[in-house]
């Protein structure tokens, strides 16, 4: 077994064991929730948006909660609406790879470059994406990746419309254009 950084360099390395071993780790949820928090406070210290230790601290709840509820939506989307004969899946075999996959997000810490930053946000983004998709097909046991990003666009579309509303219709929301 792989150690907690071995697994996040697998996982950023985009290696498909490093998924497989994770899923089947029921121990592992611990870990691919340190990874989500370490992600998240990276992206809080290289400047995307939080400020001070309140920031990262909210942020990092918001990650967690973010996570899983993404956990959950794809593990419906996947099983429920787009499943192949092969898929078998829980919430944490998907909560395990979907939050090794935010392994890339460390490196958002360089966001503090000022030259470096957008680029950083940038590259971790499309690398975290790529990342998602792959944890994404290994845990639903697809054989094609497209598959699995039809599942993760339909997610962040219902997981964005989600956000909107409740925006909209919260206290404090968008009551008027």
């Amino acid at each position: 077994m792989a150690s907690f950084t071995e697994r996040m360099m697998g996982a950023a390395k985009l290696n498909l064991s490093t998924y497989e071993e994770v899923e089947a780790d029921k121990t592992a949820t611990g870990q691919a929730i340190g990874v989500v928090v370490l992600s998240s406070v990276a992206t809080g210290i290289g400047g995307a948006g939080m400020e001070g230790v309140g920031g990262m601290v909210g942020g990092a709840i918001g990650a967690l909660i973010g996570w899983a509820f993404w956990a959950w939506l794809t593990y419906f989307i996947g099983t429920r609406i787009l499943p192949t004969p092969q898929t078998h899946a829980d919430w944490g075999e998907l909560a395990r790879v979907l939050g090794f996959a935010q392994s890339p997000g460390l490196l958002r810490i360089l966001g503090v470059v000022p030259v470096l930053g957008p680029l950083v946000l940038l590259v971790t983004g499309l690398w975290t994406f790529v990342a998602v998709v792959i944890a994404v097909r290994q845990a639903l046991d697809y054989s094609s990746t497209l598959r699995a990003v039809g599942v993760c666009i339909i997610g962040w579309v219902v997981q964005g419309l989600l956000i909107f509303f409740m925006g909209f219709f919260l206290p404090g929301g968008h009551s008027s254009f």
